[in-house]
């Protein structure tokens, strides 16, 4: 069968489907749109009592979870929606997106003639000592697969569990792309925002979670005077960082500004000078707001984790490159953006190229289908 004769149909455990998700979840949706005309996807996620989103061009299947666990949403319900979901549309086969435990466990109830093709995020970082007893199970569950996916060449160079379980046969990289048009257009709210803001802004944007090093970007500003942070996202650690902000003395010169709606992120960006991601774990694994800052031409400063965060965000070419956890490197890297405004234009510039350039909608498609198709084939 060829992926013109027929359109595929594709079971995707995109683990949510709410507004309030992260990178996973966004690529999931790029997905979706790149592959709209040649793919029949149904989306299989956990329901966590939040309103599901309008923007989905695919039916998406929500199962009522139970609660979170070592961050799985418990949905003892999905291996039987997903059984029910295979006698209804017959699947040419299930794409699952790791790590996601619920979503494997789901997969198994599956019949063994689905080829499964496995995109991987990122390594298990945070639950280690959880991964030992699930170890095995992965293991022949990636043994199972017929092709593991990766977003850039450094995540199979720089994740110990995904170099360990597949074979060099299995390994596909196919970078995310996404529809970065409406972000290079000039927001009609970004004048607004920029003379709110002032002359000096470094914007940050993302789940308010441990990895993400938004403590230490903190401590930067006491270095940056004249400066404004803007934050946007929310999470578990925004309380404790709003009170960090007033123990270093720098609260009046940081704006919490909660979830950016879709429509205004762009606004955002454009209204900043340097765009930062401060991530400090190698749970953050690529990084797609530094693709949004870059398809703004805004330079990036980004730490060095080793992995795909920066292959995105390539040192001297598209921003800069500081240690993780060292708040004066990264108040230093941001005062040098802050201070020359031809480096500024330089890196912004080259970083939008790479951005439309390299991680784009049709490039995704393309690459996908010839995932989708080879492993069809393999069947």
């Amino acid at each position: 069968m060829s992926a013109g004769a027929e359109r595929l149909r594709v079971l995707l455990f995109g683990r949510l489907a709410d507004r309030d998700f992260g990178g996973l979840e966004r690529h999931v949706r790029s997905l979706v749109d790149a592959l709209e005309a040649d793919v029949n996807y149904v989306n299989l996620v956990a329901d966590r009592g939040v309103p599901m989103a309008d923007f989905w061009r695919c039916p998406v299947v929500a199962v009522p979870s139970l609660g979170k666990l070592a961050s799985v949403y418990l949905c003892p319900a999905m291996p039987l929606a997903a059984r029910r979901l295979h006698r209804e549309h017959r699947f040419h086969l299930a794409h699952l997106h790791l790590p996601d435990p619920m979503a494997h466990l789901a997969a198994l109830a599956l019949p063994a003639d689905v080829p499964l093709v496995l995109t991987w995020h990122s390594d298990i970082v945070a639950q280690r000592l959880l991964l030992g007893p699930y170890r095995p199970f992965l293991r022949r569950l990636v043994a199972r697969a017929a092709a593991v996916i990766a977003p850039t060449p450094a995540h199979f160079t720089s994740m110990p569990q995904l170099a360990a379980l597949t074979r060099p046969a299995q390994r596909v990289t196919v970078p995310f792309g996404f529809d970065l048009s409406g972000l290079s257009r000039p927001h009609p709210k970004r004048a607004a925002l920029r003379a709110e803001f002032g002359p000096r802004v470094v914007f940050s944007v993302g789940r308010h979670v441990y990895y993400k090093g938004l403590d230490y970007l903190l401590r930067a500003m006491a270095d940056l005077p004249d400066t404004q942070l803007v934050i946007g996202g929310s999470g578990p650690l925004t309380a404790r960082l709003r009170q960090s902000a007033l123990e270093l003395g720098v609260a009046t010169r940081v704006r919490f500004v909660g979830r950016i709606p879709d429509e205004d992120l762009a606004a955002y960006y454009q209204a900043c000078d340097v765009f930062c991601l401060p991530s400090v774990d190698p749970s953050e694994a690529f990084g797609i707001v530094q693709l949004e800052a870059m398809a703004c031409a805004k330079p990036v400063v980004s730490c060095e984790l080793h992995n795909g965060v920066t292959w995105v965000n390539r040192d001297g070419e598209t921003g800069l490159v500081v240690p993780p956890r060292a708040p004066r490197a990264l108040a230093a890297a941001l005062e040098r953006l802050l201070a020359d405004a031809a480096l500024r234009a330089r890196l912004g510039a080259s970083g939008a190229r790479r951005a439309q350039g390299e991680f784009s909608l049709a490039a995704l498609r393309e690459q996908t289908l010839a995932v989708y198709q080879g492993a069809i084939d393999a069947r």
